[in-house]
């Protein structure tokens, strides 16, 4: 068991990503505030995901986590939030009836306000100001005043994750996350899409299995409600650490900002503030590699974060790039197998397949997306081993943000409904066309 004195080792490490703030009098008073606000999530609800995780670990079921690249204080309200989920349980239904697999729901929602940036300032037309870091730090808009670091804005974040949570509850288990409800997500602009389509005729074969098992006598409120769950990067370890809590019934330390965490590319140094820190917390957590990654980094992770060999603890989320994934995979996988450390698969095609379109907008071809998740099943199918879930950026919005897709999008579209505060972007659209080519390589795997 970790105390408070070992929950703050990290102080001592060195801590990249981290903003620079003007007065520390001001980050203590945030903090201390923060330390004593309610707990976001609970330690049974971790305890539970990481028990659904070790699940995904022994190849009994499928992770699907998506959400914003980076979420918006003016982005936490009902449409937003159902609309994104809305996305979410639709590409599960798809996963669940077309792959016949059991899907753990992750948000990379209610916390994902805070993003890591390649350098520290951004320049215009001669003027540089701080990078935005995300809304928990500094404004998006370009004046010194909005770039400002800005403690208060932690607080800001915790209140933000606060409604998104509440509204996914009320969502997930007020009915409108019913199994019988499948039409009805589908009734806007998705609808007369290709993805649409085809999802509306599995939405009918679903609707007459459903009337099937109810004339056998099932229960068909067995189907009123999901089990969702909260993530984000834990990326500021000032917040992270004030809501860190000592459970009451276990004793053990669980960060209540969310149900798991993970450690960005950017920060998994073995030495480093994030590592130690997220080694000691009980949730469920995870850690992004890259094709950089050698066999050793991966198992000496697995030796920091998860030395007792606790199935559901640890989940590596690679970022490989289609172009390196079906050459830097293997050796990570093999080595990992061989140590026989339960260790969870997830494959996030997002992040490695990135560039800038001639008008300057970031994007990604959605064809360089999907090759990437099929790379990841060929990994894993030529060496017999799980592939765990998928970890995407997506909204409920209809935004021109990622270039190709079932109803394509060029790049002369992206300046249409540009929206993100970060990086780039699926549709639901998009979103649907991968939840279908994951279902078929999923059978087949």
């Amino acid at each position: 068991m970790s105390t408070t004195n070992e929950l703050d080792v990290w102080r001592g490490l060195p801590a990249l990503q981290q903003p620079q703030w003007d007065d520390p009098a001001e980050v203590r008073a945030v903090v201390e505030e923060l330390a004593q606000l309610p707990p976001l999530v609970f330690a049974g609800e971790c305890d539970q995901l990481r028990e659904r995780l070790a699940d995904v670990a022994r190849g009994e079921a499928f992770v699907l986590q998506g959400g914003d690249c980076a979420e918006t204080f003016a982005g936490s309200n009902a449409d937003a939030v159902r609309n994104k989920l809305k996305t979410l349980l639709q590409m599960a239904v798809v996963l669940t009836y077309a792959a016949s697999v059991p899907v753990v729901k992750i948000g990379r929602m209610a916390g994902q306000f805070a993003k890591p940036r390649s350098k520290p300032g951004e320049a215009r037309d001669g003027v540089e100001l701080p990078a935005y870091r995300g809304d928990m730090v500094n404004g998006l808009e370009f004046t010194p005043e909005a770039r400002r670091n800005d403690p208060r804005r932690l607080l800001r974040a915790y209140h933000a994750s606060a409604v998104t949570l509440n509204l996914c509850r009320a969502f997930t288990k007020g009915g409108y996350a019913d199994l019988r409800q499948v039409h009805r997500w589908n009734q806007d602009f998705v609808a007369q899409s290709p993805a649409g389509r085809r999802y509306e005729r599995l939405a009918g074969e679903i609707d007459r299995a459903l009337t099937f098992m109810k004339a056998c006598g099932a229960n068909p409120d067995e189907f009123h409600g999901v089990e969702f769950y909260s993530s984000h990067e834990a990326l500021l370890l000032e917040y992270e650490r004030a809501l860190t809590r000592v459970d009451s019934l276990s004793g053990l330390p669980y960060d209540v900002s969310a149900h798991f965490l993970w450690i960005g590319e950017r920060t998994r140094q073995l030495d480093g503030a994030h590592v130690d820190f997220l080694s000691r917390i009980r949730n469920p957590i995870g850690v992004k590699l890259g094709p950089t990654t050698s066999p050793d980094d991966a198992l000496a992770l697995i030796e920091k974060l998860n030395p007792a060999g606790e199935p559901g603890r640890l989940t590596f989320v690679t970022r490989m790039g289609a172009g390196r994934v079906r050459d830097a995979l293997p050796p990570l996988i093999e080595k990992v197998r061989q140590s026989g450390a339960p260790v969870a698969w997830i494959c996030d095609p997002m992040h490695g397949n990135t560039f800038e379109a001639p008008s300057g907008h970031k994007t990604r071809r959605v064809d360089d997306v999907l090759d990437e998740v099929a790379g990841f099943f060929e990994v894993h199918r030529a060496l017999g081993t799980h592939p765990g879930g998928i970890h995407i950026e997506f909204t409920g919005d209809d935004v021109t943000e990622c270039v190709g897709g079932g109803h394509p999008i060029v790049e002369g579209d992206l300046h249409q409904r540009y929206e993100t505060a970060c990086d780039p972007r699926l549709n639901r659209g998009q979103s649907l066309d991968l939840a279908f080519m994951v279902a078929e390589l999923y059978r087949k795997s």
